[in-house]
């Protein structure tokens, strides 16, 4: 793989969790994993085995082989279903069966702090309810976690394991847990034990103990923490360094509900949006979501390309990545004297004394490329010693050639810092050209790559391309992502074990703390905050905190001019202090995500299974009810050039102030004319709700996406919600 451009050496680097489809076997004579979903479990006093039931499902479908072979295994524990070898003919089969929602090949995902913490404005002792937060347990699905490190110990945590907590440390040998960590499972190799570092690193992110002078390489130095550093960590291992299986994230699932987990936090997300029936993560969030578990995903790592969301769920939160006030900055001193400052490498080797001379490399003879601008089949004896130029390379070629180092054009202008082998700089086109005309008129041409450094960002934060984007591919009507939280130059703790570059064949130092990016990475934060509200609000439902999350966000300004602005931040940066006291939420309850399948369309059969009720579609299926859904941001597409009237009905909780007035006002769009009723909103008591309905009127272009707002508003709290109209997409 050549250094194509900047942003996807450092997506593959950091591993940032992005969803990799495995090529389904077409041959229906080879069996391969399938998921069989069977909804909600069956709420009778009669006795019901969901194993045997599922082993009579394939004893049909087998033609005599033993179904105890083909099952993997039976989620049984928080919904039903379960996971078999089968043939695509026999899964055909499975699905005209009574009772089956959906069956699919299960599919291959691969996985997608200090300063972080401070810029969203939590301090490093916040107010809140310790003995709450010291109830709240956080599942982390991911890699595992390394249980040794400072992150997860349990120093400070006096209160005994919450009442409330069924599950079990089952992290196999030798792996112990503690107060803080006090759950761990695994679904794959034989330990929850992390053994490349990024499981660590999300659950220290979200939920890790303070540990002061945390660093890498003394790089972005400061007190590692989490956002609920008193709360509980349970750590289900889903993935390997081969990737996360469906069926595996769904046994967590169905572990991690039945454990009594709060949050549920997945760095895990796919290059597209899948049907919900067919959707791993959407079908076990379901299921938490029903039973009070706040569940969070990372948006996917496909970006900058509109519809590249993966994590489309409207019970989800969805989380976008941006940039903070600080970053990496990298320099190259030349012979002449000359400073160039590149786009971040995270370089922590110390330069030599002396400028080491400058080299290009036209390839060993026979090569099969011998162009300057490609330092592949490198000639050590023409290199070694010396620093590399080139446009691309890979710098384990640069590094096993005995180079030096390497300085290389980048192609993105992403503040996205990636761990490097050795030292190297990317520049610029425009300093990439001097650096190349310095070398050519020069008779001993040399340089000096400085060890990275951290500066400020004064244009943070930012949504980075990498970001997975709107508008939602699958559910028009819903805004994704939700939210958007920290995601680039994140330090947080590491497996010792794991190779910092993600390369142990070439990298084997070993690390405490790593710095990564990713929507992986911004995924934790949000869940960690979402752990935050809950300390303050136990009882507040799932729904209820999301949409505390999301009104209470600070507005963000879109990265470029493309940029549909909410199509990547959602609501904007994710607030924690003012997200635990938000004024106003809306809520949404189970019956009400149900009627919004039925109003997407699918099967009341389908949905009563899914749901266990058994008249769960009320009244006529319609799509455009599907805006309706009382989410708290406004979504809607239109035709272009028709005229449009376009109506949201949404419903209001007060949780502020018992006796409050709340005012609308509107963001103007010369567009179109919205307007809201009643403008004013009057509660005598907490908990009370009150409805108003939005109506967006107007006839837009094609190929545009017109932007509003609204905020409600007592002069003390300000709930704001987006309103965005859409005619780039067709209509579905």
């Amino acid at each position: 793989m050549v250094k194509l451009n900047f942003v996807v050496r450092s997506v593959v680097i950091t591993l940032a969790f992005t969803l990799s489809l495995c090529n389904a076997n077409d041959d229906d004579g080879y069996p391969k994993f399938h998921i069989v979903y069977l909804g909600s479990l069956p709420e009778t006093k009669t006795s019901y085995s969901p194993t045997s039931h599922h082993l009579n499902m394939l004893q049909q479908v087998l033609d005599g082989s033993n179904p105890t072979k083909s099952l993997v295994r039976s989620y049984k524990r928080s919904f039903n279903g379960f996971a078999a070898m089968l043939t695509n003919q026999q899964a055909a089969k499975l699905t005209e069966m009574e009772g089956v929602v959906s069956v699919f090949p299960s599919k291959t995902l691969q996985t997608q702090t200090t300063r972080s913490w401070d810029f969203l404005g939590l301090p490093k002792a916040p107010k809140g309810h310790q003995t709450v937060e010291t109830n709240l347990v956080v599942g982390l699905f991911d890699t595992g976690v390394w249980p040794e490190s400072e992150s997860f110990s349990d120093k400070g945590i006096r209160k005994p394991v919450p009442k409330h907590w069924k599950g079990k440390c089952a992290g196999g040998l030798n792996f112990t847990c503690n107060k803080k960590l006090i759950g761990a499972r695994f679904y794959v190799e034989n330990s929850a034990r992390d053994n490349n570092g990024h499981g660590s690193h999300t659950a220290s992110t979200a939920a890790g103990n303070n540990v002061h002078n945390g660093g890498f390489y003394g790089i972005a130095g400061g007190t590692a923490r989490g956002a609920v550093p008193s709360s509980r960590i349970a750590a289900y291992k889903v993935c390997s360094d081969a990737g996360c299986e469906d069926h595996d994230i769904l046994a967590a699932f169905d572990d991690a509900i039945a454990d009594g987990v709060d949050v549920i936090s997945i760095s895990l997300s796919g290059t597209i949006a899948l049907r919900l029936d067919t959707d791993s993560v959407a079908i076990g969030s379901f299921h938490a979501v029903a039973k009070g578990v706040v569940v969070v995903q990372s948006a996917g790592n496909s970006g900058p390309l509109p519809g590249t969301v993966a994590s489309v769920a409207p019970w989800l939160i969805t989380v976008a990545a941006n940039t903070m006030d600080r970053k990496i900055v990298d320099k190259v001193v030349l012979g002449n004297g000359k400073v160039l400052t590149g786009i971040p490498v995270i370089n922590p080797f110390e330069p030599k004394r002396r400028k080491i001379p400058i080299a290009l490399s036209n390839g060993k003879r026979g090569c099969f490329d011998k162009s300057d601008d490609q330092c592949a089949c490198l000639d050590e004896k023409t290199v070694k010693g010396k620093i590399i130029l080139c446009d691309y390379y890979l710098e384990k070629d640069v590094l096993l050639s005995g180079a030096a180092g390497a300085i290389g054009k980048a192609s993105d202008l992403d503040n996205v810092a990636s761990n490097s082998l050795m030292p190297s700089v990317t520049l610029l086109p425009k300093d990439y050209a001097i650096v190349k005309s310095y070398k050519n008129s020069t008779k001993n041409p040399r340089a000096k790559i400085l060890k990275s450094k951290s500066a400020q960002d004064r244009n943070a934060p930012k949504v980075v391309a990498f970001s997975g984007r709107g508008p939602n591919p699958t559910i028009s009507e819903i805004l994704k992502p939700d939210i958007s939280a920290p995601g680039v130059n994140i330090l947080a703790a590491y497996s010792p074990i794991g190779s910092p570059t993600g390369d142990p064949s070439t990298d084997n130092r070993s690390v405490h703390y790593n710095i990564l990016s990713g929507t992986s990475m911004s995924c934790p934060h949000v869940s960690g905050i979402a752990a935050y509200v809950k300390s303050f609000h136990p009882h507040w439902s799932p729904a209820a905190i999301k949409s505390a999350i999301m009104t209470s966000a600070k507005p963000m300004v879109r990265s470029s001019v493309e940029d549909v602005g909410e199509y990547a931040y959602g609501s904007g940066q994710a607030n924690p202090m003012l997200a635990i006291n938000p004024g106003l939420v809306y809520d949404i309850n189970k019956e009400d995500y149900v009627q919004m399948l039925c109003n997407l369309g699918y099967h009341n059969r389908t949905i009563k299974v899914i749901s266990g009720e058994l008249n769960p579609c009320k009244g006529a299926a319609h799509r455009s009810l599907v805006r309706n859904l009382n989410y708290p941001t406004f979504a809607a597409h239109v035709r272009p050039m028709v005229p449009f009237n376009v109506r949201f009905g949404r419903i209001v909780t007060n949780v502020g102030l018992a006796n409050s007035s709340y005012s609308v006002t509107i963001t103007p769009n010369p567009q179109v004319n919205v307007t809201v009723k009643p403008r004013v909103l009057s509660f005598k008591a907490l908990n009370k709700k009150k409805s108003f309905v939005v109506k967006v009127v107007g006839k837009i272009p094609h190929e545009t996406v017109v932007i509003s707002s609204i905020v409600w508003s007592d002069g003390t709290h300000h709930v704001r919600s987006p309103i965005v109209i859409d005619v780039s997409v067709p209509l579905l």
